[in-house]
């Protein structure tokens, strides 16, 4: 059925009241309730009231679109991090608010973990990850290579947990129930080390490997940083 011109109007009016963050917001709220189509020109337009094309004159294309949403999670993260922490309290507070972030948009930070976003919140990312390997002790490629370690790490992890939790209920519960099942039924003769851990492999949480994930990142800094200074003469 045609449009009316009253509802014509309407659209062309919210069309034209349309601006960058009144879109970005649209796209967060989407991908808040776990879709996945945050970004599709068609569902922001029914998010909006607004004719979907209109989206275009703001953003050149959905990719675009994908990578100022994903700057503005980035500055949620950073707003999360307390003021006064050491190097290694901001590498913490940055690690929890990412992967928290990542959870509240799962689709973004699905997308983002192989992606830059070449704006303002990432380069104040860079920025902090840079000051605190620095303020370890590191200098010049040595601190560029660990800010990289750092960052490549985090992404990798949260992406693939924001990944994981747009599977529906069934295939998670799946998943984290082999530990428990399939693996417990592995011929030992085969697969040894398998059947010698299996308990232990089914009592780790993602808690522990996030955890233990975030303080290696941390020792390997220290520890890089203490060779590079040498031995401690003695007094």
């Amino acid at each position: 059925m045609p449009k009316s011109p009253a509802n014509t109007a309407r659209s062309k009016r919210a069309g034209s009241q349309l601006t960058p963050d009144a879109i970005i917001d649209a796209s967060l709220r989407i991908a808040a309730r776990g879709s996945e189509d945050a970004f599709t020109v068609r569902r922001l337009g029914e998010e909006l009231g607004a004719d979907p094309t209109a989206i275009y004159r703001h953003f050149r294309d959905k990719d675009e679109l994908l990578l100022s949403v994903a700057d503005r999670t980035l500055g949620e993260v950073l707003d999360s991090i307390p003021e006064g922490l050491d190097w290694k309290g901001r590498i913490r507070a940055l690690a929890d608010g990412s992967l928290a972030v990542a959870l509240k948009y799962p689709v973004v930070g699905s997308a983002m973990a192989s992606r830059t976003t070449r704006r303002p919140n990432e380069f104040r990312v860079v920025e902090l990850i840079l000051g605190a390997v620095m303020e370890a002790g590191l200098e010049g490629a040595e601190a560029a290579l660990h800010y990289r370690m750092v960052a490549d790490s985090l992404l990798a992890y949260v992406g693939q947990q924001a990944a994981y939790f747009l599977f529906d209920a069934e295939a998670r519960a799946a998943d984290e129930s082999a530990w428990t099942r399939e693996y417990r039924l592995v011929d030992p003769r085969a697969l040894p080390n398998i059947t010698r851990l299996s308990a232990e492999l089914a009592e780790v949480t993602d808690e522990q490997i996030f955890e233990a994930t975030v303080g290696a990142l941390i020792s390997a800094i220290e520890k890089r940083a203490e060779t590079l200074r040498g031995p401690k003469r003695p007094r």
